[in-house]
């Protein structure tokens, strides 16, 4: 017999924000009264600084400035300096990131640029269950070139197996969105490239969640949107990648005029830009980039190791009370820190039922269906007490059944 579980109790969980290093980083955002919010994997909450920033942009860059602001505001390089602040968070070098677009539009730019460099090569190997974006670019890319490309989607547990020597690309996001299971990046890298593929990761649900290194694991490629645990605000702008390695003679298959190497010069021609610098492709949305820009700031004063360190507590916490109060659900995400991202994830039949039960009670996760409830853990702005009320909220919903009302099972459009 093992011993048992220890459980937490509230005075337990207040202790722990007590003790919390991280707990002035929660004053860096705007959250609801009486909400506990454990949806930031999919939009993070809004940092203060933000509403300022965005309001001085409206008012006094374009609202004064007007055109002048492109030029005394430096506006036409923030998708530069925005990529030189990202990258910094995922283990880039200065000037291999750029902010431009969004991830769906950033994937088919990184894989199309892989695919060149391996013309001999027609497959594309991604995880069974990857985020729809993902396979549907590939699919997508591989009929519009029309050349006999095919998609290979296989079960995590034999990825090793599927990368053979006719594999292309590696297309895989780090961390799993439904799951929160997280790829060994360095380890699928290595093997990718002994194989002689390439590969391309999306980070949606790693950047400023987890610690990445690109360099270290030698990545070619990567992608990530902004709005998630980069706190950027709904659609905003994504990121893209590309390894020093790559950027001789980088052509990528969008030729937008700011990609161009001296886009006013309004040649006839188009001439890319070097290195990052030729994955731009229209004009910069310098509102979201700004509110970006700004909600960057609050990595200024953490770091990210510290950030998943805390993650992993809470997921112990919230954890540890879900199963001893709900023992019917089935935890997904992996019990290892080193192997999850900063989520947790329950499946049960009736997951959405209860999912909008627990935001009618003001504890908003979300639901991944077909039978996930699914509950981002952003330490930035989450208490331990927060994840201990949202444990008892959902045990009394469990127990009493108050997920099996007619209004819990109805689906909005967004779910």
């Amino acid at each position: 017999m093992g011993q048992p579980v220890r459980r937490y109790t509230l005075s337990d969980a207040e202790a722990l924000d007590i003790a919390d290093e991280l707990a002035p980083v929660r004053s860096l955002f705007e959250l609801p009264e009486g909400v506990i919010y454990l949806d930031g994997n999919s939009l993070g909450a809004l940092p203060r600084g933000v509403k300022a920033r965005v309001a001085e942009v409206v008012e006094q860059q374009w609202g004064q400035g007007l055109i002048r602001s492109w030029n005394s505001f430096d506006w036409i390089d923030l998708p530069s300096r925005l990529g030189n602040r990202v990258a910094k968070l995922i283990g880039a070098p200065e000037g291999s990131v750029t902010v431009a677009d969004s991830t769906s539009i950033n994937l088919f730019k990184a894989l199309s640029m892989a695919l060149f460099l391996r013309p001999d090569r027609r497959v594309i190997v991604s995880e069974a269950g990857n985020f729809p974006t993902d396979t549907y670019i590939a699919q997508g890319l591989a009929d519009l070139l029309g050349q006999g490309h095919v998609l290979r989607l296989v079960a995590p547990g034999e990825l090793a197996t599927a990368i053979t020597r006719d594999v292309a690309v590696v297309l895989l996001t780090e961390v799993n969105y439904r799951s929160g299971a997280r790829h060994d990046m360095a380890a699928l890298t290595a093997y990718a490239h002994e194989m002689g593929a390439l590969t391309v990761w999306d980070l949606a649900h790693s950047a400023g969640a987890v610690p990445v290194d690109l360099t270290a694991a030698r990545a070619d490629y990567a992608v990530g949107c902004g709005y998630k645990f980069l706190n950027g605000g709904p659609g905003a702008p994504a990121f893209i990648y590309v390894a020093p390695d790559h950027h001789h003679g980088l052509r990528q298959p969008l030729n937008g005029w700011l990609g161009h190497r001296a886009p006013f010069a309004f040649e006839p021609d188009y001439r890319p830009a070097p290195g990052i610098e030729a994955l731009r492709v229209g004009t910069p949305p310098i509102l979201s980039m700004s509110a970006l820009d700004a909600a960057l700031d609050v990595f200024d004063t953490v770091s990210i190791a510290r950030l998943k360190a805390k993650a992993d507590v809470l997921f112990d916490l919230f954890v540890t009370e879900v199963e001893a109060q709900v023992p019917g659900l089935e935890l997904v995400s992996p019990r290892d820190p080193a192997r999850r991202g900063s989520q947790v994830s329950f499946r049960f039949e009736q997951a959405h039922a209860v999912v909008q039960a627990m935001i009618a009670r003001g504890v908003i996760g979300d639901f991944r269906g077909p039978d996930i409830m699914r509950f981002g853990l952003a330490p930035a702005y989450l208490r331990h007490a927060d994840v201990w009320r949202a444990a008892s909220v959902l045990a009394q919903i469990m127990r009493r059944r108050e997920w099996d009302r007619p209004e819990f099972r109805a689906h909005a459009k967004v779910v």
